[in-house]
């Protein structure tokens, strides 16, 4: 699946005492391959320590340096881990702080720091130059030579490509993991040594993150921990792994002794946000440095120990503050989008069907909130309920309420009378539950609200919700069409939570239980008869699958273009305690067959607002062929 276990390490430190830093380090780099680790990033100048200040400029030192990383290069054989570690090196009569990268045996490659700081508390040009212009050129150590040297210099083995700098260079404005990344380089590791100031690690997380989201890469950080040199300074060994603006990891700061922490890093993920993103490709075009890939080759990367976070829910933050936020949001967006669209048709009326139901309930409220931003009478808003065959007195009554509570224009119309009329008119038999018996239903509703658009003056809103769409579960030509759709890039799994939002934040406490009880009730379409005791008999989830299911493989479908044994692999971590993997097999197929062959109503659903990441709109986000094959999709799910 492209995964690879990755880790930061931060090992206790004698300053100076180089054989002491030696043996902490090897013992990160024993526990890292314990956990399947590959790539392993040390702070950096890890092997002296780097506050040794004047000592970098002792031949001693700089000796023993180099014996070490002899050692390390010794005990790096079969351990099959790209491991990184900061040191000095001579290179033509001048001091560079290094990265020096290390695989099975051998240093495959050092890379000098760009920047060198002498500002504040730094005064790094004291001992090292800055390697900013350094490419392409070869350095002897005693022990090997022929080792490239230089800034433009990326360690690839197949899909997985490295980079590294050093501090600094992170905090320049354009940093050298810009130029790397569009290089190739989809892995960078950061080696420092940055001090601790009040917030200064917050400002750290932030440039780790927004350089990893810049660069869609996964970007390490190891910095110096608190047994480095306190004359005029503190360091906490702050680490931290991110993976395309999304932080994976982060250990806490302050330890007294040493730590590892490793993760796994998608790279399917990774380039399939490059391949979507063509300002990427062509930012690359443009550049015209020139980077030397150093080649080399994991034995083995199968062995990956599955344990990587996987939401259940990725359209709905987890944490209760951004969730808020996030609906708070949305909510405006759906609001602006409506406004606009009032607005340039000159309309100050809307005419909605009222089903009881949450997505229908949701777009109402949009309505009410763009109304009254609007200043226009709520009277203007015509809500129209039209019980049905399966119409229940729980939906109904909650319908009702609903309208009358917040003071719109509110109608019944009965379409049974008419469904059954048009029943005959075809030649279907009632007794005949089938797609026939739901969808004359579905049109007659669509039909009096557009009748009573015209008849009015309105403008009819949409209903249906991003999980609805793409699944295709709508009727064509009934409530797969409105005037304006304002839930259509929601998925059913944010619904819930904007509509409790809006009765938490936005409603008094009497619309606020109404929602509640609406939130309490089962999804359904409520087209097939009720039954004896006035209860809900069709049931959507029963049907097409659990929503919680379809969001998830939506979300990994469309945002990383993920293969169906890969949705699988991560369905089954995120539902493990949930459904087995024999029912998420099954509502996969489920998914890929809906989504394939009901594209023709994408096709040709009406305009409404993109909330997030993920819209299926055919004039924006999602182009696709209304009879594109699935069966290539289907070959992945054994």
């Amino acid at each position: 699946m492209n995964y690879i276990r990755v880790g930061t390490a931060c090992p206790l430190v004698k300053v100076a005492n180089i054989s002491y830093n030696v043996i902490q380090i090897k013992e990160c780099v024993d526990k890292a391959f314990l956990y399947g680790t590959k790539f392993l990033v040390f702070p950096e100048l890890s092997i002296t320590a780097y506050t040794c200040a004047d000592l970098f400029l002792q031949e001693t030192l700089i000796t023993e340096s180099i014996n070490a990383l002899k050692d390390l290069c010794e005990y790096s054989i079969d351990k099959d881990m790209l491991i990184v570690v900061g040191a000095p090196i001579v290179f033509r009569d001048s001091l560079y702080n290094c990265a020096v990268c290390i695989f099975e045996g051998k240093i495959l490659g050092i890379v000098p720091k760009s920047f060198i700081p002498n500002y504040t508390e730094f005064y790094e040009k004291r001992w090292f130059s800055e390697g900013i212009n350094i490419v392409n050129e070869i350095i002897e150590l005693p022990f090997q030579g022929n080792i490239p040297f230089g800034i433009n210099t990326i360690f690839s083995s197949g899909l997985y490509k490295f980079a590294v700098e050093i501090c600094e260079d992170l905090w320049v404005t354009i940093p050298p993991s810009s130029y790397s990344t569009l290089a190739g380089a989809n892995i960078v590791a950061n080696l420092s040594a940055s001090n601790e100031l009040v917030s200064k690690s917050d400002y750290r997380k932030n440039l780790v993150n927004s350089q990893s989201a810049r660069c869609l890469c996964a970007y390490l950080y190891s910095s110096s921990g608190v047994m480095e040199s306190t004359t005029d300074l503190v360091f906490s060994g702050h680490m931290l792994i991110a993976e395309n603006g999304l932080l994976l990891q982060e250990n806490e700061r302050f330890q007294r002794e040493s730590q590892i922490l490793t993760c796994l890093i998608d790279i399917d993920k990774l380039k399939a946000e490059r391949i979507k993103n063509t300002s990427f490709s062509a930012q690359n075009k443009m550049e015209k440095s020139k980077f030397n890939e150093v080649k080399f080759a994991f034995k083995d990367i199968s062995n990956i120990n599955f344990d990587r976070f996987v939401d259940r829910t990725p359209f709905v933050p987890m944490d209760k503050n951004k969730r808020i936020e996030r609906c708070k949001e949305i909510f405006n967006i759906q609001t602006a989008g409506l406004a606009k669209r009032l607005l340039h048709t000159g309309m100050k009326k809307a005419v909605i069907g009222i089903s009881g139901g949450l997505d229908s309930t949701l777009a109402l409220l949009v309505i009410i909130k763009t109304f009254d931003m609007l200043c226009i009478d709520k009277e203007n808003i015509y809500a129209i309920t039209m019980p049905g065959f399966g119409t229940t007195d729980r939906t109904y009554n909650n319908a009702v309420s609903l309208c009358k509570m917040l003071d719109t224009s509110f109608k019944e119309i009965n379409i049974i009378d008419a469904s059954l009329q048009h029943f005959k008119d075809i030649e279907h038999d009632v007794n005949v539950h089938d797609v026939t018996y739901e969808n004359v239903q579905a049109r007659e509703r669509t039909q009096i609200l557009m009748d009573i658009a015209n008849k009015v003056g309105g403008l009819v809103v949409g209903t249906g919700d991003l999980s609805e769409i793409a699944l295709g579960w709508s009727t064509y030509n009934g409530d797969h069409m409105s005037m304006y759709s304002v839930n259509c890039s929601i998925p059913k799994t944010l619904v819930r939570y904007l509509v409790s939002y809006v009765a938490e934040f936005e409603m008094d406490d009497n619309v606020a239980s109404i929602l509640r009880d609406i939130l309490d009730t089962p999804v359904s379409p409520e087209l097939l008869p009720k039954s004896s005791d006035n209860k809900i008999v069709q049931k959507t989830e029963d049907i097409v699958g659990p929503y919680e299911l379809h969001d998830f493989f939506l979300y990994y479908f469309i945002k990383l273009g993920a293969s169906p044994d890969k949705i699988l692999l991560l369905a089954n971590s995120a539902f493990r305690n949930i459904y087995d993997s024999d029912t998420i097999k099954k509502w996969l197929k489920k998914f890929l067959q809906r989504f394939f062959t009901q594209q023709f109503k994408r096709s040709a659903i009406p305009d409404g607002p993109k909330v997030g990441t993920i819209s299926l709109s055919p004039r924006g986000d999602w182009r696709m062929p209304s009879d594109a094959d699935f069966n290539e999709w289907m070959k992945y799910i054994l």
